[in-house]
């Protein structure tokens, strides 16, 4: 039993009570909510309690028969007969042998049968069982209240059934109750999970909501939907098809409604928005009737009820209207949604579905307007509904070169943003006979998504890209949407083959494009293709992108903004928007755009030093990949997981991380994961002290003295690459690394590059100079954002400053960068400022993993001036500005935001603000906040 625990609990405590003192318990659920497997689980173990257990159910077709579930309930006990005063033998005997016969005394019926049990009791206690009371025959059910009222302080115990909502004898009396609830979310999700392991994330999510936790419905519903799980199908019905079994469950009712009751209820489930004024009949509402009326008889059974502050019709449970749309022919269903199309003139989109259901075959007329319905929900941000428009509008159309097109729309959505594989092979397959040209583009952009996605075939891909370009017929639009795609998707593909010779048909493309590109492609291009030599041209574009981005609904667009904020360090500034794109897809919706946007958010956590926070992001959107099959999207957040491993010391996890993208990347050419590879290794040989083997990594993404071209990873190892060069002994290959990367100006493109910059500039320096390029890293802006970088800068210098026999000064840097090696969980960096702090000559304790402070640690032990700093820059002060308030140097604030934050148990100032509200159980003001874009 899946989140049963407590019912389960209240169950057997009854038997224990019932075994030696007996007692009453009705277990009343909806239908379908599990009662039956409730109590099979819960009784079976009564016989090791002492209890015979004795079983009987009421039946809908025995309902009329007198004393049919009597029968069943005192069949074992029919030798104990003559034990009875004669007149309770002669009562009892004449109901159960007949079977239908007329006893003298119905009192005298039910005084019998309990003398019999109490007979039987006495030998061994008695457990009686009776499942679907309201089923009972009347006479039975007399009978069983009757005994059920009078079993406490005996050796009987009485377990019943019922369904709420379904009169009986048994709910006029007062008897102790357990009432089985739907599942809670998480245990309904559970179930479904470990019984349908394959089901797509949208179709398990629409099945959770139908299902409302009712465990039938759970266990049924994915069998109605099996075609459902084919790679073709990308959407879900509006209506859930029914198995004949929840049908019996959920449609008892239905069918004792009069048919004009019915007629209504089944509008109402096609039109699935409960507008009365859809539902009501025009021609009635003209002659003075009101249509409306006839579904009173549905009302009174509660089937459905008007919501008394919308006005909306709404069903009780949604399985009662699939139940509704389940009982009715194809013709009624036809019918209806024909009616509910000419009511809808006014809303074209509803219209065009109602049309769409209503079709008999195909209909280019239909298959437009859904076209029309497909591309505004493609506008609006809305992928799942694009997709399922896409589709029936294929469905519906009659030439093959529409069918075609419309059905590649539908598989690029699918494959790139609602997070739908497998469906381009199989048009691809059909498309092998068509020669038109005007939807080869479509089909080929769909099949490459799909090859991408799931298979990684870069050079594949690349290829069917590239050389449907080339036959593209017409003018190279800007406005012409599947061109603007196919070009977003090469150029991911020449991202992830990291060879510059990749870029030449994409730059072609690019520059036959009229007008110019749509933002988000000219975004990316600059950001992804070449961001050393192009990304600082479009960083005004970026930020003014990023401020826009709370008021952007396309999940398409966040996810693009975000990804060319990357490697510029902005991502910081979408989080916002991004986790809505997150919140999106576990609802069902842009699945593919929310697995970008968890590791684009991992990255955020990463660079900020929120490294358990990245694990956790990272988990949820690696399980996503695994769920729906996409390889390519999962390595930038195992590159993630892979670089904290490194820091941590965690050789195991960088070794396997390492080898699973070895076995992958190398026979695909995929160049960027590779890179990573270089990467994770590269940080891992620095933690452990290796900077010969850190330099051979570092080289192999890009040589010392240059920056390579169309490389995004080289500017993350600007820091990686200068240390193993100076530690190795090959202080002019870092002196040339640290004088490219300057003469590039990348430390113009984010506060965190320069710090970067900064600091590579002083690990390379000459000794004369150390101190005060050490001193400029420190005081560059926001440097406290970027703790893993700012804490390696602190530990260089500190050594520097052992070295130059500065031992308070080498101190103060050691003891900073520990404590912060430490809130990461980077051991082995912290291990070795440790070590370099004893040996400044201060005897100090210096324990393996010091504790973190929770979060909210009291901010009483503040200095005044500290909370005065913690108060500014948690308002969105820069250091530069907080400086100036307070007639400090940049750096002296940033020395005491490092102070502050061990007392505050936080890692960055993004934590500023929750953990000064929780000691003054107020939030801090923003009074005199300036705009935080100046912190970017």
């Amino acid at each position: 039993m899946v989140g049963r625990q407590v019912e389960l609990a209240r169950l057997q405590g009854f038997l224990r009570e019932a075994a030696v003192g007996g007692g009453t318990l009705v277990v009343s659920g909806e239908p379908g909510v599990g009662k039956t497997a409730l109590l099979e689980t819960a009784v079976a173990p009564a016989r090791n309690l002492g209890l015979q257990v004795v079983r009987a159910a009421g039946a809908e077709f025995e309902v009329d028969v007198s004393f049919a579930t009597l029968n069943q309930l005192l069949g074992p006990f029919m030798g104990l007969l003559p034990q009875l005063e004669r007149a309770h033998w002669e009562a009892l005997g004449a109901a159960i042998a007949l079977g239908g016969g007329h006893a003298s005394d119905p009192t005298l019926v039910s005084i019998a049968t309990l003398a019999l049990l109490r007979k039987a009791a006495a030998h061994q206690p008695l457990l009686l069982v009776v499942d679907d009371l309201p089923w009972l025959d009347k006479a039975s059910a007399r009978v069983l209240a009757f005994v059920a009222r009078r079993v406490a302080n005996s050796a009987i115990g009485f377990i019943g059934a019922a369904r709420t909502g379904e009169a009986g004898i048994f709910d006029e009396v007062d008897f102790p109750r357990l009432t089985v609830a739907p599942l809670p979310e998480a245990a309904a999700e559970t179930l479904l999970r470990q019984t349908f392991p394959a089901l797509t994330g949208r179709v398990r999510r629409r099945i959770l909501d139908d299902a409302r936790g009712n465990p039938l419905a759970l266990l049924e519903l994915p069998a109605a939907l099996g075609d459902l799980r084919r790679a073709r199908s990308l959407t879900t019905p509006d209506v859930l098809p029914v198995t004949e079994r929840l049908q019996a469950v959920f449609a008892a009712r239905v069918a004792a409604l009069p048919t004009a009751t019915y007629e209504l209820l089944l509008l109402a489930a096609l039109d699935g928005t409960g507008d009365l004024r859809v539902l009501a009949d025009p021609d009635s509402q003209q002659h003075g009737l009101d249509s409306l009326e006839a579904l009173g008889p549905a009302e009174r059974t509660r089937l459905v009820f008007v919501d008394p502050t919308t006005r909306r019709l709404e069903f009780r449970h949604p399985l009662t209207r699939s139940a509704v749309v389940g009982m009715a022919t194809d013709a009624e269903r036809r019918r209806a949604h024909t009616t509910l199309a000419s009511r809808l003139v006014d809303d074209p989109e509803r219209r065009a579905w109602q049309l769409a259901a209503a079709a008999l075959g195909a209909d280019e007329t239909v298959a437009g307007l859904l076209e029309e319905v497909a591309q505004r929900a493609v506008d609006r941000g809305d992928p799942v509904g694009a997709v399922a428009a896409f589709v029936r509008a294929a469905d519906l159309s009659p030439e093959r070169t529409n069918k075609f097109r419309r059905m590649a729309r539908a598989a690029y959505l699918g494959a790139n943003v609602t997070g739908d594989l497998g469906m381009a092979p199989q048009l691809l397959d059909e498309s092998a006979l068509e020669h038109d040209r005007q939807a080869s583009l479509a089909m080929t952009l769909a099949a490459a998504a799909q090859l991408l996605n799931q298979d990684g075939a870069l050079d594949t891909t690349y290829r069917l890209l590239v050389n449907a370009i080339d036959m593209h017929i017409g003018p190279f639009r800007a406005d012409d949407q599947i061109l603007v795609e196919v070009l977003h998707t090469l150029l991911l593909i020449c991202f992830f083959g990291g060879r510059p010779e990749l870029w030449e048909p994409f730059d072609t493309a690019m520059a036959r494009l009229d007008p110019e590109p749509p933002l988000d492609l000219r975004l990316i291009t600059a950001t992804l293709r070449d961001p050393v030599r192009t990304a600082e041209a479009a960083l005004d574009e970026l930020d003014t992108a990023i401020e826009q981005l709370n008021r952007e609904q396309d999940p398409a667009h966040v996810r693009r903004v975000g990804i060319a904020a990357v490697f510029v360090d902005r991502v910081g500034g979408c989080r916002q928007a991004l986790w809505r794109v997150v919140e999106d897809g576990r609802a069902g919706g842009a699945i593919t755009s929310s697995i970008d946007a968890l590791f684009l958010l991992g990255n955020d956590d990463y660079v900020t030093g929120a490294w358990d926070e990245m694990d956790q992001v990272t988990a949820e959107g690696l399980r996503l990949c695994e769920e729906l099959g996409y390889q390519m999207l999962e390595w930038p957040g195992r590159f993630l997981r892979g670089l904290v491993a490194a820091a941590r010391g965690d050789d195991a996890t960088v070794q396997s991380m390492n080898d699973r993208m070895a076995a992958w990347a190398f026979p695909r050419r995929v160049g960027s994961v590779q890179g990573y590879i270089a990467h994770i290794a590269c940080q891992a040989a620095l933690t452990r002290g290796d900077y010969d083997a850190a330099y051979r990594y570092a080289s192999r993404v890009s040589p010392a003295g240059e920056l390579a071209s169309h490389s995004t990873l080289a500017l993350r190892l600007i820091l990686d690459m200068t240390e193993a060069a100076v530690r190795s002994g090959r202080a002019a290959e870092a002196s040339a690394h640290v004088a490219a990367v300057t003469q590039a100006g990348v430390a113009r493109l984010s506060p965190r590059l320069q710090l970067m910059t900064l600091g590579a500039a002083a690990l390379a320096a000459p000794a004369e100079e150390a101190v005060q390029r050490f001193d400029a890293a420190l005081a560059a802006p926001d440097s406290e954002l970027f703790p893993f970088e700012l804490a390696r800068i602190q530990l260089a210098y500190g050594e520097h400053l052992r070295r130059a026999r500065h031992a308070a000064a080498a101190r103060t840097q050691l003891t900073q960068s520990m404590e912060i090696f430490r809130r990461l969980g980077a051991q082995p960096w912290a291990d070795r400022a440790a070590r370099e702090l004893r040996a400044t000559g201060k005897a100090r304790s210096v324990p393996h993993a010091a504790p973190r402070p929770g979060p909210g640690a009291p901010a009483a032990a503040l200095t005044p001036q500290q909370r005065q700093v913690a108060e500014l820059a948690a308002s969105g002060l820069t250091n530069k500005q907080i400086g100036e308030r307070l007639f400090l140097s940049p750096r002296t604030v940033a020395t005491h935001l490092y102070e502050l934050f061990p007392k505050l148990g936080i890692t960055s100032r993004a934590g500023l603000r929750d953990a000064l509200a929780s000691d003054t159980g107020s939030p801090v003001r923003d009074g005199e906040a300036t705009d935080r874009a100046e912190r970017t």
